[in-house]
């Protein structure tokens, strides 16, 4: 059979590259996005927040937004009602993203004059896809809105809903279609269990036999883990280390018991020290192993193969090895497709201990945060990619000078993003308001308070994610 396009087949239509604007409180999601939507040829702005966001389409107007729901200062429902209320922005195709499905919270969608809704974790096809599809019927500027509010009562709340026939149209089958893909799904699992149910049936005996086999590998995997919990602890800071002109404080805290996060410091020659704190992606064994082999590569020893200290030459004193060389060959080191997928965050800073001087790189790391002897705290923030994200890349080194008395906090995001019972998480602000409070005591007391304030936030469950914090005080 002739397969060429003559004989009746069609190519698909090249797809139209646009300016997208990207709404999304998470750097590292918004950056993966970002990285995504360029692939496929769009260009893209981004903004950390609805308010932000809608700055951003008044300076210049997009022709696609892409907003996260669950966001500080301005949600993504209220911007999303924002730009819909304004006549001459209503036209711009707006999707809402969120690990959210309850009916509530589509309604809301709705109500906020939603285009299309996609929900959490997704297909890229599956978002470009939609994208395409909104931007092939572009809104009328004409069109109205027939019969005017339409009340709706869901769960016992009531909604006022105001929206084009083409736009509740667009929003009904994306969420159709989320709902066809979730059905597929179950249908595929119901398959699968009752072929799995007539198999156990039929073999029950062997199935006793396997259980009694998993129950002692289980126990052995126990010790195994509790082998390996004290292994990874082990590692951690010794207690007795001591900073020439400075005191450091560390706190560390798995969820469970093998941790994702790692963190260390350490004298790299007589008048540097190095710290870091790593966070890798997942928890449980396999992060675990990462973390720890992450941190056998951070080793303060010297040698010609070390990446954080080498030999000087012709019996020259070691050399300290930029933080942003540290970070482009462990980028290089453990890329991702050659890690089961996991690639980590992690910021690595070295201070001059006679001048208080920090040379520092992040990793898409959670922003350092500065703690003056007197004003006002400041967050430094960092733009870039997590470690073994993207690959042969270069990272950037930024520097910081602490005065005497000055303090500076590392931490890995179990902290701000810790999260209460009610789902709120702690956030920057308060964890700001908390140090800043209790700047007068010891930096240890202040690094163990810290961990007792995230501790207490997150109960009565307790925190879901590794939580490390390491603090250092420069003296002068």
């Amino acid at each position: 059979m002739d397969a060429s396009p003559a004989a009746g087949s069609s190519a698909a239509p090249p797809r139209r590259c646009v300016d997208v604007l990207i709404a999304e409180d998470s750097r590292i999601q918004a950056k993966m996005l970002e990285k995504r939507l360029q692939d496929a040829g769009h260009s893209v702005r981004w903004a950390i927040d609805g308010a932000k966001a809608l700055e951003m389409v008044g300076q210049r107007r997009p022709e696609i937004i892409i907003s996260d729901i669950e966001m500080p200062e301005m949600n993504g429902y209220e911007f999303c009602k924002a730009v819909k209320s304004d006549p001459g922005l209503r036209t711009i195709p707006l999707i809402l993203l969120s690990s959210l499905s309850d009916p509530v919270d589509i309604i809301r969608g709705l109500e906020a004059g939603a285009d299309n809704y996609v929900t959490k974790p997704y297909e890229p096809d599956y978002l470009l896809g939609r994208m395409d599809s909104l931007l092939a019927s572009p809104l009328s500027e004409e069109a109205e809105v027939v019969g005017g509010d339409m009340e709706v009562t869901v769960a016992g709340q009531k909604f006022r809903v105001k929206a084009g026939k083409q736009q509740t149209l667009n929003l009904l089958v994306s969420i159709f279609e989320n709902a066809v893909t979730k059905n597929q799904e179950l249908i595929t699992t119901n398959q699968s269990l009752s072929v799995a149910k007539d198999n156990l049936q039929k073999s029950n005996a062997e199935l006793t036999r396997m259980n009694e086999q998993i129950e002692r590998s289980n126990k052995r995997m126990v010790r195994d883990l509790h082998a390996a919990a004290k292994v990874q602890q082990s590692l951690l800071p010794a207690s007795a280390i001591t900073v020439p002109g400075s005191t450091v404080a560390w706190r560390y805290v798995p969820c469970q018991e093998l941790a994702g996060d790692f963190l260390n410091f350490f004298p790299l020659d007589d008048e540097h020290i190095g710290l870091f704190v790593v966070d890798v992606s997942g928890h449980g064994v396999p992060s675990s192993l990462l973390a720890v082999t992450v941190g056998a590569f951070l080793n303060p020893k010297v040698s010609d193969t070390s990446i954080l200290v080498r030999p000087g030459k012709d019996g020259a004193g070691p050399v300290v090895v930029p933080p942003a060389e540290v970070a482009t060959q462990l980028n290089n080191l453990f890329q991702a497709d050659n890690q089961a997928g996991l690639y980590f965050t992690m910021v690595y800073a070295v201070l001059h201990t006679p001048t208080g001087r920090v040379r520092f790189v992040s990793g898409g790391h959670p922003p350092l945060l500065h703690v003056p002897k007197d004003g006002e705290l400041k967050l430094i923030e960092v733009e870039g990619f997590p470690i073994g994200f993207v690959p042969d890349i270069t990272f950037d080194e930024h520097s910081l000078q602490l005065q005497p008395g000055d303090r500076l906090y590392l931490y890995s995001d179990g902290v701000p993003e810790a999260m209460s019972e009610a789902l709120d998480q702690l956030g920057n602000d308060r964890m700001l308001e908390f140090v800043g409070g209790r700047r007068a005591k010891s930096v240890d007391d202040n690094v163990a308070d810290l961990l007792q304030t995230v501790q207490d936030w997150c109960q009565p469950k307790g925190p879901l994610d590794d939580v490390s914090i390491l603090g250092v005080e420069w003296h002068g």
